[in-house]
């Protein structure tokens, strides 16, 4: 019988996925995969009803419905503050995941070099083996996770083809900042580098970091490949509605890698979805708000089990440190804490390329009540851990 594939040789399955049916199986509260347990807004509810009745039930365009293309166009342009054009500089994909590999599929050749901060979103690495790329990891640095701008330029001096920011970053919920982003830029510049973002968390970005658009500094639009998605903006993760803005140079590239990755993203979802778009500034303002609280309310949660975490400045999931407890293997860990805690987590080794086994990764877009029940159950893990690890 003949072999499988090398490339599948360089990356596991799924962590984070891999912990949600660890979860189902022990009956633990799911906070390791990060979706939400509470409903999409009642609007987008009932128009995805209207929807089902009248259609579209065929395909879309391939790289993105007329009018969805054109509701995501203006509501981007606003929020981003440059003028995005629906025709020439949009393509919509299944989710941000197939944004990513559609990105860099577009700009980045077998033997490429790509620049990847650490820790990183886990598709990142499976990315680039699958598009026959190589990674250059350049570590943010803890308990700030800036990065050493001595070491990112040494990472340029390699002639990348791209870096990727992930920006609210998942796991550890930084946000760069103006000068970060700045600097980054003029390596860009000066290595002639496309930079390739990852901005789903946009609009959940905590007092009194802000979020920068990178496509929105000096000369960047040409430059900049914008990843993006409906799914944690809207709590329809099921839905996967992504997209990607660049130049109508790229975009030419990517709705031909796009068109034969998956044709098309469901036509009834983006026609649902336009009604969402549609939403006046209040609901982004609302949603800051929302989880504000939820994060107020897990941290609390973990101060009164006497964990020691990282607080995040955007986007919905904490890093817990449990160092205290001499763990050898975090994944063991987790499983552990799944089923015997009753609470699920993301090892955080999974997102670092670091010899690394010291965090795990919480979310916290849950309902209250979920919530408390976790923080109840994480009353007790400090003693269980004790009386397991130490």
């Amino acid at each position: 019988m003949a072999n499988t594939s090398e490339r599948t040789k360089f990356f596991t399955e799924s962590i984070i996925r891999r912990m949600t049916r660890i979860s189902n199986e022990c009956g633990a509260i799911n906070l390791s995969q990060g979706f939400p347990d509470f409903e999409p807004p009642l609007e987008l509810q009932e128009e995805l009803k209207n929807v089902a009745s009248k259609g579209p039930h065929q395909y879309a365009i391939t790289w993105g419905a007329p009018n969805f293309l054109e509701a995501l166009a203006k509501k981007q342009s606003r929020f981003m503050g440059i003028p995005i054009e629906a025709q020439k500089n949009i393509v919509a994909t299944c989710g941000s995941t197939e944004a990513m590999i559609a990105a860099l599929m577009s700009v980045v050749n077998s033997g490429d070099k790509v620049i990847v901060f650490s820790p990183f979103y886990e598709n990142y690495g499976a990315d680039t083996v699958l598009i026959d790329a190589t990674a250059i990891y350049v570590p943010l640095i803890p308990p700030y996770f800036h990065f050493d701008k001595k070491a990112l330029r040494e990472a340029f001096e390699q002639k990348p083809k791209a870096i990727i920011i992930c920006n609210p970053n998942n796991p550890i919920g930084k946000v760069f900042n103006k000068d970060e982003l700045s600097y980054i830029a003029s390596l860009a510049e000066e290595f002639d580098t496309w930079v390739i973002t990852d901005e789903v968390y946009e609009h959940i970005v905590y007092a009194p970091n802000k979020h920068i658009y990178f496509a929105s500094l000096p000369n960047m639009f040409e430059r900049t490949i914008s990843c993006g998605s409906l799914s944690k903006t809207y709590s329809i993760t099921g839905w996967r509605l992504g997209y990607i803005i660049a130049s109508e140079k790229v975009i030419n590239a990517a709705r031909k890698v796009h068109d034969f990755l998956t044709v098309g993203a469901a036509a009834p979802l983006q026609e649902a979805a336009v009604k969402a778009l549609n939403f006046a500034d209040s609901y982004y303002d609302e949603l800051i708000s929302h989880y504000t609280r939820k994060k107020k309310l897990f941290l609390k949660l973990l101060d009164e089990a006497n964990l020691s975490y990282i607080e995040p400045q955007g986007a919905y999931y904490v890093m817990v440190d449990i160092s205290e407890f001499n763990v050898k293997s975090d994944i063991e860990f987790c499983e552990w804490l799944a089923c015997e805690v009753g609470v699920a987590a993301v090892p955080g080794s999974t997102f670092f390329k670091e010899n690394i086994h010291n965090f795990i990764r919480f979310h916290f877009a849950k309902k209250d009540e979920t919530l408390l029940e976790a923080g109840k159950r994480l009353l007790k893990l400090r003693e269980l851990a004790y009386k397991h690890y130490v």
